[in-house]
């Protein structure tokens, strides 16, 4: 399958390329360490940071630079540096993003954008008067399967998607709550607070925005659960949306049950449907209309569409990406793919495909849908940040 039929969503690495090299700060020794930018032939990685000593010797190591700052705050401070690559704890995520764009650099920010919807403002409100860049790093925009369903939106192939339902299910994540016998940032997150590998996969396709929203929670009373500084009392959570087109939309973020680690969508619409698979690794299955005679398990007969699995591209092997790039890396090959979006917007002076926008149509609808899980699913507005 030709790359270039992704056009115009991705355009060809090749074409994007430019002469000005981009100096990049990185911040966050444990998801910052997992990217490419010194592979990127428009970066350069000037500074790491992180408050821990031992995490800055491993961004060191990974991305070959000899400077490093211990803080955030300090290394803003150098001149050299265009952008950072913030990838510090979710709660600090606003706090830090501001302070960033304030000293004058860009930002591509970790998920989730925002944790309540005054700092969903906050961000967009700096972003607009700094006019600096923003990006957050979402994978799931950049996953090889949601890549390929938006190349069948773009071709009209499904029809009309008349509902989608996506999850992410990551049981044992408690293991992270606690470290070193401290609780950690993410002590008793509620799961609709880290909503974005869910939302971003129909957003990012069809471009429709979350307006509504009732959700529901469970919890089991754990020891664990207690005294978490969320107050939150769910391991599991589902929310119902509606979306500006009256598209009904399934989300859930699971932390605990008997699940399957993954992260998955499903599109369906009149002509074909694309479901993602149950498993990582597996294949995908697209559903076709037909017009064939089959018989259901009561004999009864009814036009039988045809199932078949989807044989995935790996679009990180393609042209979309700069030469040294085209590798395999984090979350289904999403993380070359955010490397070279961030990278080459700043270079040639364009909007991220995740902007500060496209980044609060993922985030708040999670923020909102949480409030309705804990007033027992109550029916609730959700924010229009693109205004």
């Amino acid at each position: 399958m030709a790359a270039f039929s992704m056009a115009p969503k991705i355009l060809l690495a090749e074409e994007q390329q430019g002469s000005k090299k981009i100096r990049i700060g990185i911040v966050g020794g444990r998801f910052g360490s997992g990217f490419q930018f010194h592979e990127h032939p428009d970066c350069i990685v000037e500074a790491v940071s992180d408050l821990r000593s031992d995490r800055r010797e491993t961004l060191m190591k990974v991305y070959g630079c000899s400077k490093s700052y211990e803080s955030l705050e300090k290394l803003i401070l150098d001149p050299k540096i265009d952008a950072v690559f913030i990838a510090t704890p979710a709660p600090d995520h606003v706090r830090h993003v501001v302070m960033t764009l304030k000293a004058g650099k860009h930002v591509l920010c970790a998920v989730p954008a925002a944790m309540t919807i005054e700092d969903c403002y906050k961000l967009r409100d700096t972003v607009r008067s700094t006019g600096l860049t923003y990006m957050m790093a979402e994978t799931s925009y950049f996953r090889q399967n949601t890549i390929s369903v938006r190349k069948f939106h773009l071709e009209g192939l499904f029809g009309e998607i008349f509902s989608a339902a996506a999850e992410y299910n990551h049981p044992g994540l408690d293991t992270l709550w606690f470290e070193d016998g401290k609780p950690t940032w993410r002590h008793g997150l509620p799961p609709l607070l880290y909503p974005t590998h869910c939302t971003a996969f129909l957003i990012s396709v069809t471009g429709e925005r979350l307006t509504k929203v009732s959700a529901l929670g469970w919890g089991d009373n754990s020891p664990l659960l207690k005294n978490n500084p969320y107050d939150n009392p769910f391991w599991n959570e589902t929310a119902f949306y509606k979306t500006n087109k009256n598209t009904p939309f399934r989300v859930e973020v699971n932390w605990k049950g008997a699940l399957r680690s993954i992260e998955r969508g499903e599109w369906r619409g009149d002509k074909m449907s694309f479901f993602s698979a149950l498993e990582e690794g597996k294949d995908h299955m697209i559903v076709r209309i037909a017009d064939t005679t089959g018989k259901d398990d009561a004999g009864f007969q009814h036009k039988a569409n045809i199932a078949e699995s989807y044989q995935q591209p790996m679009w990180w092997q393609t042209d979309l990406l700069p030469e040294p790039l085209r590798h395999n890396s984090g979350h289904d090959g999403s993380h070359a793919f955010i490397t070279h979006e961030f990278i080459d917007s700043l270079v040639h002076n364009r909007q991220p495909k995740v902007n500060v926008y496209e980044a609060l149509a993922y985030t708040a609808p999670g923020i909102v849908g949480h409030h309705s899980a804990l007033k027992g699913g109550e029916y609730m507005d959700i924010p229009d940040f693109d205004s």
